[in-house]
């Protein structure tokens, strides 16, 4: 893409850009692809990714599997890999269980990793992360549990490519972020289910109160920003949903591109490289009366959760090119990872699980639950 037209794209924000991740493999367009990520990386956040290099059999393969999770497996062994009965939160979590915004996301999804050992007694709370995957049982579904261990581990390959990518395209060596990476890395994948919602048109002129109104019971997932590094999300229907805020707070589809991945840019990656990366809020609209369950597959870069916060020594004239960008950017959704707020980014993640799986926080960890309770009531009286 010309640097012309992506300049376009950015000033508008109205669609978003698609970066062949082939380009950045040959010699003669990698320059040409260096500068147009750090563009989106800058003033976006989002982005497609075509040319990955994975194999549409598998792709295919982890669409069916999807599909077939959902509405092939009995509730009963659901409910057996249920992500209540572990510490870990992986396994299922039925419909409308997690919440966004303070509003339930009406899904259906199970979570994995890739997997670990139970972590011994004497290891930080924030440990009981890494664990074994809750797997459905091969009775029911045969070649789920291969298919998706295949995907991840592409996916894992992905995920380090593009990383040092996104370091090259910033100033910095494409080597930069291997520090905050585990030798036997957790990256973790969801797949999700939005069941259509019964929901009437928004009435033409309708006021501020009733558009929200409306979107909550549309919420398929609230407005939030991924956590960690990086996201690579496979739309894996042809419905639309996923969108992205723009500067001026419009929503942009994202609508299912055969042959790409959506990239998001994590709250993690913005504070290490001090706001260069932008991590964009984004949300999922449920799909309609009629037009038939939207499914995707969703695949989180991890970092090491004994991994402190540390700024990159990011070059000066990026730094000036943040500096430029941030005056547009829209941010009004809680960031997770605040300098000084948590020591590890470890601490950080769990209370975002506790927050976004309160079942699971009583379960497991009810102090953290109730202290996350007391924030949230202690700042919506600030608010009022």
């Amino acid at each position: 893409m010309s640097t012309g037209k992506m300049a376009d794209i950015l000033q508008t924000f109205t669609t978003l850009p698609i970066l062949p991740l082939s380009a950045a493999l040959d010699p003669t367009t990698k320059p040409q692809f260096l500068q147009d990520l750090r563009s989106a990386l800058l003033n976006v956040g989002f982005l497609y990714l075509s040319d990955t290099g994975l194999p549409e059999q598998l792709i295919q393969d982890v669409i069916k599997e999807c599909g077939q999770f959902f509405e092939k497996l009995p509730r009963e062994e659901k409910e057996r890999i249920e992500m209540k009965n572990e510490k870990s939160f992986l396994g299922w979590s039925r419909l409308d269980n997690e919440t966004t915004a303070f509003n339930p996301d009406h899904r259906e999804q199970l979570d994995l990793s890739t997997p670990h050992p139970i972590p011994g007694p004497d290891a930080p709370l924030y440990h009981n992360l890494l664990a074994p995957n809750q797997w459905p049982s091969p009775e029911y579904l045969p070649s789920f549990r291969p298919v998706y261990e295949d995907y991840i581990r592409r996916m894992s390959h992905i995920s380090t490519l593009f990383t040092s990518l996104i370091a090259e395209a910033i100033g910095l060596p494409s080597t930069a972020f291997e520090k905050f990476f585990d030798r036997d890395q957790q990256h973790k994948l969801k797949i999700v289910k939005y069941p259509e919602v019964d929901v009437p048109d928004l009435p033409a002129g309708a006021s501020e109160m009733d558009r929200k109104k409306w979107e909550i019971k549309r919420q398929g997932v609230g407005p939030h920003k991924d956590s960690m590094l990086t996201s690579y999300l496979l739309q894996a229907s042809n419905q639309l949903g996923l969108q992205a805020q723009n500067a001026k707070g419009e929503w942009i589809d994202c609508r299912p591109i055969p042959g790409t991945l959506v990239v998001a840019i994590g709250q993690g990656m913005e504070a290490l490289t001090d706001g260069v990366c932008a991590s964009t809020t984004h949300r999922v609209l449920s799909p309609r009366k009629g037009e038939g369950a939207r499914y995707s597959v969703p695949f989180f870069q991890g970092v090491s959760y004994d991994a402190q916060f540390e700024a990159m020594d990011v070059p000066e004239e990026v730094l000036k090119l943040r500096d430029q960008a941030r005056k547009q950017r829209k941010d009004d959704v809680e960031f997770t990872f605040v300098k000084g707020r948590w020591g590890h980014l470890g601490e950080a993640t769990l209370m975002n699980r506790i927050k976004s799986h309160p079942d699971v926080g009583e379960r497991w960890y009810p102090k953290e639950l109730q202290l996350i309770r007391a924030q949230q009531a202690a700042a919506a009286k600030a608010s009022s």
